[in-house]
């Protein structure tokens, strides 16, 4: 009995001294309704995909460690999916939601429960569809507030604004998808640019569609701006006022002031604004950074007003927006963002890497004859097509990666992904890859690039100038990375690497490898599953400027990629 009590005291010692349990977080629960919308804009009255009635969507905040639950019911006459951008989805890949990668689509009149827990992430990232173009309109803010008791690594605001840029059309989105690949030419440019819906009063018909925000004075903002455009680069500026720069992509940052801020499509940038100005209004304005020469683009600005309660101004001053070819204003802001080492969740750079990539990224050529059309209205009369490393990415038709991966079935995909060029040439030389037109034409592919668990993978990402030299962004799924370096030319592999940040580079999803240049990512394959890395522009995704990770399960049940839910989507 004695030896018993002793071992109990010893227990109860143990147990007194151990941590307590950790709290479980919330369930945030939602129903999200896809149908049509009427809705009138630029004089036009629009029949459009949206979520619970609106453009933009609902607004999800959440707090780190809580678990979100969505019902997605598809009332729509097209398929749809939900990609939850920039959330890691840790054991969790089944609701990462990139049609036929992770999942099959949610036909029209049926539903599927989205179900995953937000481990390790604070901050602004969005949601989105991930068929076709219907993203220009299901879309919506994620916001992802720290646990109860712990503060922002930065001066508390008074105040927080979701700022959603997005782009619009006078035409349905999925026909202009359609034309442009029935054609094999580009695809309509759009007519107006938002701002949480709104396109603002230089429009048309637009004098009561400009977003307005009340402000006082001597009091701090945080705007969570999103880029939720489909083709273009935004710079974002508000008349006589800077910025704070204090998070992107939900990773906290070294305070960077500026008074423009520049998004790429997929990216978010958390932004401090304080109301130090003269009592009065001022515009807010977004347009396009197109480093793309002699291509068309929408280039129509879009504006709303800040308005200082008590101001009876009857006009505003309007902010000087950087020239829409203005690349070392969009370079000077996109390499100046370090991240915050002292910030919680921060992650250091990996040193060890195990596997080296150089992935050329850009536009091409398929053949018209391979698709019976004989008026393909792409250059010289051929398709528009996209690759990396020549590979143009094929979408599997009958079952999605994840499922082929998970199950086993062979035949779907091929893990002979090239990590390195297939033919190295003068990558940005525009006038060299111009005379060698034989390397415009693209190899289609389902290739995907095999990972095991917890490999650190270094990936020089290379733009390249065949057909047009330009700015793409490049979003990686579930996985956040460290840019090391970025710049213009081809990447050299002697020099740039003495000038690698190891100590604070920024930490994204999506990165704007610099029109003409490189950018270094480095990131850890931690998670297992299947990961979809793409262009952002929705004009090149359908040509194929994308490729996948395929991670391993890890050693232990704990880092093993669990069975999908029982009422996941067929196809």
């Amino acid at each position: 009995m004695k030896g018993f009590m002793f071992l109990l005291g010893i227990a109860l010692a143990l147990l007194a001294c151990s941590p307590p349990p950790l709290a479980s977080g919330a369930v945030v629960e939602h129903t999200f309704h896809v149908q049509n919308l009427t809705v009138r804009r630029l004089c036009n009255r629009e029949v459009v995909t949206a979520v619970n009635g609106s453009v933009p969507g609902p607004t999800i905040r959440m707090q780190e460690g809580d678990t979100l639950v969505v019902h997605a019911v598809n009332l729509s006459p097209y398929n749809i999916s939900i990609h939850w951008h920039g959330i890691f989805q840790l054991l969790s890949g089944w609701a990462d939601g990139p049609n036929m990668i992770t999942q099959c689509p949610i036909r029209p009149g049926e539903k599927y429960t989205y179900k995953f827990t937000v481990t390790g992430q604070e901050g602004t990232l969005w949601w989105h569809a991930h068929v076709s173009t219907i993203r220009a309109t299901v879309y919506g803010a994620l916001i992802i507030r720290p646990k109860s008791g712990n503060p922002y690594p930065f001066p508390k605001p008074d105040r927080e604004i979701p700022i959603l840029l997005g782009e619009w059309w006078n035409a349905n989105v999925v026909d202009v998808e359609a034309q442009a690949h029935a054609t094999g030419g580009g695809p309509n440019n759009s007519n107006a640019y938002t701002i949480n819906g709104f396109p603002g009063d230089l429009y048309p018909c637009s004098e009561n569609k400009t977003f307005k925000v009340s402000v006082e004075k001597g009091k701090t903002y945080l705007l969570r701006i999103i880029n939720a455009a489909l083709n273009n680069q935004l710079f974002f500026k508000v008349a006589n006022h800077h910025f704070t720069v204090v998070a992107v992509d939900a990773t906290y940052t070294t305070p960077y002031k500026t008074d423009v801020v520049l998004v790429a499509p997929g990216q978010t940038t958390d932004v401090l604004l304080q109301a130090d100005q003269p009592i009065g209004s001022y515009y807010m304005a977004a347009r396009p950074y197109a480093s793309a020469p002699g291509i068309s683009f929408d280039n129509t600005t879009t504006r709303g007003l800040i308005v200082y309660e008590g101001s009876s101004a009857a006009t505003a001053p309007m902010p000087a927006l950087p020239a829409f070819n203005d690349t070392p204003t969009a370079f000077t802001f996109n390499s100046n963002i370090t991240s915050l080492p002292t910030a919680r969740h921060w992650v250091p750079v990996p040193t060890k890497v195990d596997k080296h990539m150089y992935v050329t990224v850009g536009l091409g050529l398929d053949r018209c004859s391979t698709t019976g059309n004989a008026t393909c209205q792409g250059p010289n009369g051929q398709r528009f097509a996209a690759s990396m490393n020549n590979v143009s990415f094929q979408f599997p038709t009958t079952i999605s990666l994840l499922q082929a991966f998970h199950s086993g079935v062979n035949g779907v995909y091929t893990t002979d992904f090239p990590s390195q060029p297939v033919v190295k040439f003068d990558y940005t030389n525009a006038t060299a890859v111009n005379n060698d037109t034989q390397s415009w034409f693209v190899h289609k592919g389902t290739k995907v690039e095999k990972l095991k668990f917890n490999e650190t993978v270094e990936l020089v990402l290379q733009n390249t100038a065949i057909l047009v030299v330009e700015n793409h962004p490049i979003h990686l799924h579930g996985f956040n990375f460290h840019v090391l370096a970025q710049g213009f030319g081809n990447y050299d592999p002697v020099n740039a690497p003495k000038k690698f940040n190891l100590d604070n580079p920024q930490i994204r999803n999506t990165i704007g490898v610099p029109v003409g240049g490189w950018a270094v990512l480095r990131f850890q394959a931690n998670n297992p599953g299947m990961w979809f890395m793409h262009c952002h522009l929705d004009a090149h995704l359908p040509w194929g400027l994308a490729m996948a990770f395929e991670v391993e399960d890890g050693p232990t049940p704990d880092t093993k990629l669990p069975p999908p839910p029982a009422d996941f989507p067929k196809c």
